[in-house]
């Protein structure tokens, strides 16, 4: 099948996996709910005007509607080492929300607590992760999670002496300021 015939199917794949129905998106991005309907079984051609405010709303790239099926869905992207840290890149180069599989390093001061803009997920593998966040000091162990604004001051380390391995997910700036040394 042909890229552009996969539009509108990709489109209302999306909008389901949201649990939104067609009035719902339609509302959202301020089109008409026959015109969304037409468009997701094909029988409107897309437009960039009309897809913009659809794939905002969906939280996608009008790219992950044009992406070929037959794609190689792997990520493969190097691991950055990067003051102690490993971090492995879990989601493709660009992607408006980033996942990265990273090892904190035992020891070590405590780094200077940081405020950005986004949204931050934790998931703990293994060890322990000290999280600061505002006026809490928490230790999250194996198969605990955390997710927070991160417009509140926050910084993580390794916690009892021992590495600590944790799934993050990143949107906003998160994947800029925890994967990337900051000069001063």
């Amino acid at each position: 099948m042909h890229d552009l015939e996969q539009v509108g199917p990709r489109l209302r794949s999306a909008r389901r996996a949201r649990g939104w129905t067609l009035d719902d998106l339609a509302s959202r991005a301020q089109v008409s709910s026959s015109t969304l309907s037409r468009l997701e079984s094909g029988k409107r051609q897309a437009s960039l005007e009309l897809l913009l405010p659809l794939t905002r709303e969906l939280g996608i790239r009008i790219d992950d509607l044009l992406q070929p099926e037959d794609r190689d869905p792997r990520v493969r992207r190097p691991v950055i080492h990067r003051d102690g840290h490993v971090i492995a890149p879990l989601a493709p180069e660009g992607s408006a929300t980033n996942a990265f599989k990273i090892t904190y390093p035992a020891g070590g001061p405590v780094p200077e607590p940081r405020v950005h803009d986004g949204f931050a997920w934790f998931y703990v593998l293994s060890g322990r992760l000290r999280l600061i966040l505002g006026d809490q000091d928490l230790v999250l162990g194996r198969g605990e999670a955390a997710e927070f604004d991160t417009r509140t001051p926050h910084a993580m380390m390794a916690a009892g002496g021992q590495p600590v391995q944790v799934i993050s997910i990143f949107h906003g700036d998160g994947d800029r300021i925890h994967t990337h040394t900051e000069a001063g």
